[in-house]
């Protein structure tokens, strides 16, 4: 004799079970108590307290960018907010930072072209191999994984500074590389962003459930399909983050430049002409403003590019189980 469930019980087990119900719907509850924890008058006082903290500088910076250089040093010097009571702005300031003129113009235009030419290859070096060995580490089966994916942890510890000239003996003396060239820049910067970006996707990666592996393995999917059809589009969010990450580590670097550009005009970044562009004895110092600004177009860029993956891989790992 079977038994008949209750109507109630029924009614729950139909709505568990329904195949044409949204999953949407059923976030959406979560979605609202999560927003009602995180939100509070206190919380939102004090984000918009600590943004105008942290951009007032900035702006100060900016308005600095565009002042004559008597204003900015010399004895006729003063603040930045004395702009708004002495109305007196120029472009010089961005004219002479950009456009060569001589050997002692700061030209950053060459430098601005060595950096992107740096950081977008090593970025993309990054997130595929990064990508590729947290797949192996996460899913993979082998003797001694756990064993090496501690020690690629541990090689964070390192200090950069200790292995830099080891670094540049190998490139020179064994690999024979050609000094100040990028090929040096690009393997020393991939080489010191792998540890960590290895560490950041592999505890991502390790989330994605069980049954969608299985479920691809059952289908016939090898592991070169596993990884680029589900894997790669699961982790879009956790390669955006390491992407920005990697993005500004290597565009805001000037150790690493000093020692395997040679410091040539045609190799170095940015960030080596800005520490050199105030000249013997701070004579340009005025032209520091509008070079910081023009070196930081490009990451304001990719940040609020990728800043809606940025956020929507926090929300994840904050939603998840």
């Amino acid at each position: 004799m079977t038994a008949t469930p209750a109507p109630k019980e029924a009614s729950k087990a139909a709505t568990r079970q329904r195949p044409g119900s949204d999953p949407t719907e059923d976030a959406q509850p979560m979605m609202r108590r999560v927003k009602t924890k995180l939100t509070s008058k206190w919380a939102t006082a004090a984000a918009i307290i600590i943004a105008v903290v942290w951009s007032v500088p900035t702006f100060g910076l900016f308005v600095t960018s565009f002042r004559p250089a008597p204003k900015q040093v010399g004895p006729r010097s003063n603040g930045w907010w004395n702009a708004f009571l002495d109305w007196d702005f120029t472009v010089k300031n961005y004219t002479d930072v950009l456009t060569p003129a001589g050997s002692q113009s700061a030209n950053l235009s060459q430098y601005f072209a060595n950096s992107v030419a740096i950081v977008i290859p090593v970025t993309i070096f990054v997130l595929v191999l990064a990508s590729m060995a947290a797949y192996v580490f996460a899913w993979g089966k082998f003797k001694g994984r756990d064993a090496l994916f501690i020690f690629v942890f541990a090689l964070q510890i390192i200090p950069l500074q200790m292995a830099l000239i080891p670094l540049l003996q190998l490139f020179t003396q064994t690999l024979h590389l050609p000094a100040g060239s990028y090929a040096q820049l690009w393997i020393a910067h991939t080489m010191f962003g792998l540890p960590l970006g290895i560490f950041l996707l592999h505890n991502f990666i390790s989330e994605i459930p069980g049954e969608v592996i299985e479920a691809a393995r059952v289908d016939g999917a090898g592991h070169s399909t596993i990884f680029w059809r589900i894997i790669l589009p699961l982790s879009v969010p956790a390669l955006a983050s390491l992407a920005i990450f990697q993005f500004l580590w290597v565009w805001n670097d000037l150790l690493v430049a000093l020692v395997f550009s040679g410091g040539t005009a045609d190799v170095a970044p940015i960030t080596q002409r800005l520490a050199e562009i105030s000249g013997t004895r701070g004579a340009r110092d005025y032209l520091n403003p509008a070079a910081a600004f023009v070196s930081i177009i490009i990451p304001l860029l990719v940040f609020f590019g990728l800043q809606r993956y940025f956020v929507r891989g926090l929300l994840s790992g904050g939603l998840k189980g």
